[in-house]
């Protein structure tokens, strides 16, 4: 998302009518990890008034690492901001944190408080009642586990994990340019990289797709990216070593001979 194309279509929506009112930019997308460009779009949407969410659900955990924080410009211009420390940060599903610059907006339009409901200490300020803050009035208490986490592997610890596995994801990426027969199909930024079989149909990439999956040793997910089906690797898994990155390479070596070999004979 640019901040042009944003404006352009909050105008088309004024013209018609509508009353835009919400933005949600992301960081780090499902499909191939881009980056919205943050600082253009909530200049727009401070503009018209906007509420500025961000999407860092797979991408905010990476910025534990100082390198990785230049993909954070703009963040102090938006509202809200949430990310899943079960992407990649140790901690076992399900966690998602969310900061927001202001409760006040949130809690006047969640918070409801019947007398059964009320309390000395919510009524006094004295707590934070976090049923305020969302639609269901109780919640799991999710933060041990985070707080286990950075008690166990603290901010170094951390770190060191996942640059490990961004190394990881820049060898992988390194060894797909480096094939003629693949090609990268979106920029790397942070552990996931997309490929496809160069020049090859969208069908023989689906084909390879499954072929992978079906052997059993290792797992990838697809998706479309400019209207090409794309593969996806993603390394994340706890235990991930460069070994299993090396072995899955090989195997998609292997299985790319065999799908380019039947569509040869198939010509």
């Amino acid at each position: 998302m640019t901040g042009d194309a944003l404006d352009r279509i909050i105008q088309e929506d004024i013209a018609k009518g509508l009353v835009p009112c919400f933005v949600c930019a992301t960081l780090g997308t499902t499909s191939s990890g881009a980056v919205d460009d943050i600082p253009a779009v909530a200049d727009v949407a401070a503009k018209h008034g906007m509420w500025t969410h961000i999407d860092a659900a797979y991408a905010g955990s990476c910025m534990v690492l100082p390198e990785l924080r230049h993909h954070l410009a703009g963040v102090d211009k938006v509202d809200s901001i949430d990310f899943n420390p079960h992407k990649g940060l140790l901690v076992n599903f399900d966690m998602s944190a969310m900061y927001v610059r202001d409760r006040a907006p949130l809690v006047r339009a969640l918070t409801l408080n019947p007398e059964f409901l009320r309390n000395a200490a919510t009524d006094a300020g004295a707590v934070t009642d976090y049923k305020d803050w969302q639609v269901p009035l109780g919640r799991r208490f999710r933060a041990l586990k985070l707080w286990l986490v950075l008690r166990t592997y603290g901010a170094e610890g951390i770190r060191g994990y996942m640059r490990h596995h961004m190394g990881l994801a820049a060898d992988f990426e390194a060894w797909v340019e480096a094939d003629e027969r693949f090609e990268v199909c979106a920029d790397r930024h942070f552990g996931l990289v997309c490929f496809r079989l160069r020049g090859a149909p969208d069908a023989a990439n689906a084909e390879l797709l499954e072929r992978l999956n079906a052997t059993g040793k290792t797992f990838l997910t697809g998706t479309s990216l400019d209207g090409k089906f794309t593969l996806r690797l993603a390394v994340g898994g706890t235990n991930t070593g460069a070994v299993h990155v090396a072995e899955c390479w090989q195997l998609i070596c292997e299985e790319a001979e065999a799908v380019l070999k039947e569509a040869a004979g198939a010509n």
